[in-house]
């Protein structure tokens, strides 16, 4: 006999804890299956992992250049192994938080693999034998590293985004396939720590779908630390050896050729849909692996949902919060607003960073807004260049007199200072609502309170 539940989750990453804890606060009895460590791949092998070791390249970073601040630190030396011991020591840290929690809100944690046995009963069988049944259940099973055709990943010359968080050592030079975020986030890690860095990315520019103009002016910034990087380029066979690895391709110039220690290839992810039992159980999959859902996260088998990585949204852990609560509040009658992809918050956690809510310009003229824009740079920022940080900018997108479309910022902190951006776009606020309001002095925020101030036709100091 199966044990039964109001709500059984199938993956414990950050859409599968996130539906466990928010049914679990509601009163509904949940049961949550996890292969691993409860986290995902945000806390084990994502997020939480890639931003320590950033911090680690940041760290690295300001030591070096800490004689402009006339402070004599002398020539800073990376222990890597130290900082992948901090690195885990955080991610444990947070791992038993979680833990903790789900046992606090009485979340019922199986070990193991979890199968759909009869998607319409909500029957799930775990690997140890376990059968659980529920009135609702949360498909939350994830993603994998994308790899291309021929480059098969060996964690010593050829690197996934796994691979690249458990290195032990820093490789004298690294191609990355792929200028998205998480190609540009290891860009700046590499480079941070020493190696010599190629980027190689498919399409015209870097960061596609985020602004044209916050693109170039990470390309820019990129390019005067001595980032190497090659955009618009078709990567050919390579070929793997002892020494390292021969990386050719075709671009603007014509047919080139890199010679490096370790190849990265960071394509983005794959749902992960194939074997958990979706095959014939009425569960709508695409042919790209995702599974297909309405805007109440539901699929087209009643009581069936399905949230995060495996359904085609932003691959974003806040977004799988935000839809694992949309599932559990549908789940519980609740018609709960489905979430507006438009205008979720983005965050690229590269050197400079970069950070999003809203529409770009050029996507906001394609939906046939009157658009005008306003555009201020760090480098006239009295606290970025107190901090040594001028690179980047701020950019708002609005409706002619009308609400704020899209804000951009590239610089120190963007992902923390979008907050006040993403509140303004989502409250559908006006340059002069912004405007009007104080920002205080010095500080990197102030730059957005300059740029709403601009739009209006009034500006204080651009």
């Amino acid at each position: 006999m199966a044990e039964r539940f109001d709500v059984v989750v199938l993956g414990g990453g950050p859409g599968g804890y996130a539906a466990a804890l928010y049914g679990a606060s509601t009163g509904l009895s949940v049961a949550m299956v996890e292969e691993s460590r409860v986290g995902g791949t945000c806390l084990h092998r994502g997020c939480i992992p890639a931003k320590a070791l950033l911090q680690t390249a940041e760290v690295l970073r300001t030591v070096a250049s800490a004689e402009e601040f006339g402070v004599d630190a002398g020539a800073p030396v990376l222990d890597l192994a130290a900082g992948q011991r901090r690195k885990q020591q955080v991610v444990d840290r947070l791992t038993k938080g979680l833990e903790s929690l789900l046992k606090g809100r009485k979340v019922t944690v199986v070990p193991g693999t979890g199968t759909v046995v009869d998607a319409a009963a909500r029957h799930v069988r775990v690997s140890d034998g376990t059968e659980l049944q529920g009135d609702a259940l949360v498909l939350a099973t994830g993603s994998l590293p994308r790899s291309l055709p021929g480059l098969d990943f060996d964690g010593l010359r050829v690197l996934s985004s796994d691979h690249v968080l458990a290195l032990d050592r820093v490789p004298p030079k690294v191609a990355i396939v792929g200028g998205g975020a998480i190609g540009c986030e290891f860009a700046s890690y590499f480079d941070g720590v020493g190696s010599e860095v190629v980027l190689l990315e498919a399409l015209d520019r870097l960061l596609p779908g985020v602004d044209a103009e916050a693109s170039k002016a990470v390309a820019r910034s990129f390019g005067k630390r001595g980032i190497a990087v090659h955009t618009g380029v078709a990567v050919g066979e390579v070929a793997v050896g002892d020494a390292g690895v021969t990386v050719p391709f075709e671009g603007p110039k014509g047919a080139e050729e890199v010679e490096v220690d370790s190849l990265v290839v960071s394509v983005g992810r794959r749902p992960r849909s194939e074997g958990i039992g979706l095959e014939g159980s009425g569960v709508e999959v695409d042919g790209r692996g995702y599974v297909v859902v309405d805007g109440a996260m539901r699929t087209a088998v009643p009581g069936v949902y399905a949230v995060g990585d495996v359904v085609a949204t932003p691959a974003l852990a806040h977004v799988g919060f935000a839809e694992a609560i949309v599932a559990i509040k549908d789940a519980r009658g609740e018609s709960p607003l489905p979430v507006d992809y438009d205008k979720v918050p983005w965050g690229i956690y590269s050197h400079p960073e970069v950070a999003f809510a809203g529409l770009t310009e050029e996507a906001a003229r394609e939906r046939g807004h009157d658009v005008v824009t306003s555009v201020h740079r760090f480098s006239g920022n009295s606290r970025a260049l107190i901090v040594g940080e001028p690179d980047g900018l701020v950019k708002l997108v609005a409706e002619r007199d009308g609400p704020l479309l899209g804000v951009h910022v590239v610089g120190p902190w963007a992902t923390e200072l979008l907050a006040e951006g993403y509140l303004a776009v989502n409250w559908e606020a006006t340059a002069a609502d912004v405007g009007a309001l104080i920002h205080p002095h010095p500080t990197l925020s102030e730059l957005f309170g300059e740029s709403a101030l601009a739009l209006t036709g009034r500006a204080l100091h651009g």
